[in-house]
């Protein structure tokens, strides 16, 4: 499937971001996932050439819902983007004219300016040239504002995420401002001083066109569209309602305050993202490109793998690759959570992200920006929510069947009372039927369950733990069984030489140079130690034939003679009588054309906190551990006694594990979730296979960050219980926000029904509940505490 994204400009309505959402998912052949805090729509569709004409259909359902909404496609090439800074611009109407001209020069595909953050933001030609661009750009200013000046700071386009939403809601918000005091000292002047009834109401109305004027007229475009149960609708009903039956202040008011609450929840919506922005700040802003012996500062974008970069203390390493001069300590925290900087010297790999503490580092890059580490965990977490938890999905379709309800509840109240009650009047049951709809909007609901869901995501990642989706943080705090890998995962992985039992017709050295050669072509642990302890270069035009045998070892032909190296499986196959060895450590037979030459033993660590990740789960109510291994059945339960693991399975294949996982799915319980804890590299088919997948290591591990559901930046197993008490924070505070604000609307409903809630309290029952729940979710943000 192709990947596409949308930018919808302007959205603020998270119910109808849900509507949407729905609407593009039934459209053939699209797969279409809502962010409504980045305001970003991703499409999955079949090939390029529907494209065009699904774009037309979702703008077509984008301006259905929200007619005010500017569907924009996300600008692939980064790097032609620049942001330029007009300093002293005052004229709007100046800044329109400029943005005109601007669009029209050669070589500019798109230019906007903002006249509230003051910035020209330029999409260009990649042969445009930038200098004689740079002169119009300035002369245009110049011409209609002579006193601006035009900075042309280089790497503007290294804008955080959201930058540009935040400071569209900065201009929003003061329009609103503005509104609102204008029409509110009109309301004042209305309430304190005593006019005759007309010039009152005059008053009052020209007030409440002023306050509520915009949010009546998108009503009728939403219904002239058929969208009739929105807030703006419900609003205008009520507010127009109170005039009709002779509230007039009341009308105003009620309008006046969903207003303030309106700007107080952009305000906390706002404050959320950057928040979330702040958390995850490890974009890098710029590289220092080295050019012969010029140094020149660039976009990461710009660089390719192969050039040489400069990293200066206190610096952001932009880009992934290795260190060729200099030494120096980096703070790894952005990307692992850790505070122990780390040293880099000559062949390290330096990853982006990472921040240079003291000294000068020469790195050549190795990967191109798209592709480097802080890239793909940027694009992870911020594409996370676009997988939503199974709460999310509830309240989305809960939201879409309780607005219909309460209206036409609303309608009910307001009809049948009078004709059924004795002495009921239509105008009191009226308004108590418009107090009922001004309860109705589910927004709290809608903002605040998927803004809790992403900060705990964004809380995740701060410490480094990378979550895939919303799904799989919420199923963590159903985990019954949490499988272990061995190797790499509860141990060290770092295996080591400890004994050479040689057979009597061959020395040390014959027996290790065997195995070094038919081990010369594998990446596994075991096969690096001999390589190691071999510590000479393997002459590969010896190596005639190479198979590697799966869960038994390697035959190679080297030299015209047969080597088998592996375990004792491999020795029973091919029938060839061997040494037992009684050892906690892994031993790897030696045979030479078919003759036993003798054994390897290699042991492994077991890691330091292996043992309180253990007890850390049994604390949080895992049910039970498990480890998997192919290691020999001794070792294999040594370990698994030293750590307090219930269950241990050794001796298997790889396919044997998937098989074990099966066997376990069928064990828990309905709601119960497993857990597979592996490296990312030789267990993808597990980590496949099981509910929740876990790699460990992730830290520059392309595989690892493929594989799994959720990634492990480090070595670290108890990362595993910070992830569930993230998640389990994440649960308790995602549910306070749904009873709190069901509660509080079932309270406000009950007494709007019976004439003991105005619509001043039905207002604050709205958006005081959503402030109230947006300001809470935040506090998941908060990792300090778990």
């Amino acid at each position: 499937m192709l990947k596409k994204e949308v930018i919808l400009e302007g959205l603020d309505c998270a119910n109808c971001a849900a509507k949407i959402e729905d609407e593009v998912n039934k459209l053939n052949g699209v797969k279409a996932y809502m962010n409504f805090m980045n305001k970003t729509l991703t499409l999955e569709i079949e090939s390029e050439q529907e494209y065009k004409n699904i774009l037309q259909q979702v703008k077509t359902i984008v301006h259905k819902h929200e007619p005010d909404v500017v569907v924009k496609e996300k600008s692939v090439n980064k790097s032609n983007k620049i942001v330029l800074m007009l300093e002293g611009l005052g004229c709007a109407n100046c800044a329109a004219k400029m943005e005109k001209e601007i669009s029209g020069l050669e070589g500019v595909e798109f230019a906007a300016v903002d006249f509230v953050s003051k910035k020209l933001t330029l999409e260009i030609s990649p042969k445009v040239n930038r200098s004689e661009l740079n002169e119009k750009i300035e002369g245009i200013v110049k011409k209609i504002e002579p006193d601006v000046k035009v900075i042309f700071e280089e790497n503007n386009s290294k804008t955080k995420i959201n930058e540009n939403n935040e400071e569209e809601e900065e201009g929003v918000n003061k329009k609103e401002i503005i509104r609102l005091v204008v029409g509110g000292a009109i309301f004042a002047v209305g309430i304190i001083f005593n006019f005759q009834n007309w010039l009152e109401l005059t008053l009052f109305i020209i007030s409440y066109i002023i306050v509520g004027g915009e949010v009546v007229l998108r009503a009728i475009k939403g219904i002239a569209r058929g969208q009739v149960f929105s807030e703006h609708f419900l609003m205008s009903i009520a507010t127009i309602g109170a005039f009709f039956v002779g509230e007039y202040p009341e009308g105003v008011a009620v309008m006046l305050f969903y207003l303030v609450g309106e700007l107080f929840q952009d305000i906390a919506v706002g404050h959320s993202r950057k928040s979330i922005s702040a958390l995850m700040d490890i974009r890098p802003d710029y590289a220092n490109l080295k050019v012969g012996d010029e140094i020149r500062k660039v976009s990461p974008e710009e660089v390719n793998i192969g050039d040489i970069i400069i990293v200066k203390p206190g610096e952001k390493v932009p880009l992934d690759g290795k260190v060729i001069e200099g030494n120096s300590m980096v703070d790894t925290a952005a990307l692992t959570g850790e505070s122990v900087p780390r040293e880099l010297g000559p062949g390290d790999d330096a990853l982006s992200g990472f921040i240079n503490k003291n000294g000068v580092l020469t790195i050549e890059v190795t990967k191109d920006f798209g592709d480097s580490t802080v890239s793909k965990i940027l694009d992870l977490v911020q594409n996370a929510s676009s997988k939503k938890a199974p709460t999310e999905k509830f309240i989305t379709k809960f939201a879409r069947s309780y607005t219909p309800i309460v209206v036409f509840g609303a309608l009910a109240l307001a009809i049948i009372p009078p004709l059924v009650i004795p002495d009921a009047t239509f105008a009191t049951w009226i308004y108590r039927a418009l107090v009922f709809l001004v309860i109705s909007c589910p927004c709290a609901l809608v903002i605040s369950i998927p803004l809790g869901f992403f900060g705990g995501i964004g809380g995740a990642s701060k410490r480094g733990i990378l979550v895939k989706g919303s799904n799989y943080l919420e199923a963590l705090n159903n985990v019954e069984v949490v499988v272990f890998d061995k190797t790499g995962t509860l141990t060290k992985g770092i295996f080591e030489v400890v004994d050479v039992n040689p057979q009597a017709d061959f020395t040390d050295e014959e027996l290790i140079e065997y195995a070094a050669f038919a081990e010369s072509h594998s990446s596994h642990p075991i096969a690096l130690s001999i390589l190691k302890v071999y510590n000479k270069d393997v002459d590969i035009t010896k190596i005639e034939n190479y198979e590697e045998i799966a869960g038994h070892g390697i035959l190679a032909k080297v030299g015209g003679k047969e080597i088998l190296v592996g375990n004792s499986k491999l020795m029973n196959k091919e029938n060839i009588i061997y040494q037992e060895v009684e050892t906690l450590g892994t031993v790897v037979h030696v045979a030479v054309d078919k003759k036993y030459a003798g054994n390897i033993v290699i042991s492994d660590a077991v890691k330091e906190d292996s043992a309180d990740a253990i007890k850390g789960l049994k604390a949080l109510g895992v049910r039970t551990t498990v480890m998997l291994t192919g290691d020999r059945k001794s070792v294999g339960e040594k370990i698994g006694a030293q750590l307090g693991i219930d269950e241990v399975y050794t001796e298997l294949l790889p396919a044997d594990k998937v098989e074990k996982i099966e066997s376990l799915e069928a064990k828990k319980s309905h709601k119960g979730k497993i857990v597979f804890v592996g490296d990312g590299i030789n267990d993808a088919p597990v980590l496949a296979r099981a509910d929740i997948g876990v790699a460990m290591g992730g830290l520059g591990s392309d595989a690892a960050i493929e594989a799994a559901d959720i990634v492990i930046m480090t070595d670290e197993p108890s990362k595993i219980v910070t992830a569930i008490k993230v998640a389990k924070r994440t649960r308790k505070i995602v549910m306070q926000n749904i009873v709190f604000a069901l509660g509080v609307k079932a309270i406000f409903l009950a007494l709007g029904a019976v004439g003991v809630a105005t619509m001043w309290e039905a207002v604050f029952a709205d958006m005081g509940v959503a402030i109230i729940a947006i300001l809470n979710a935040m506090r998941v943000m908060n990792t300090k505490s778990i």
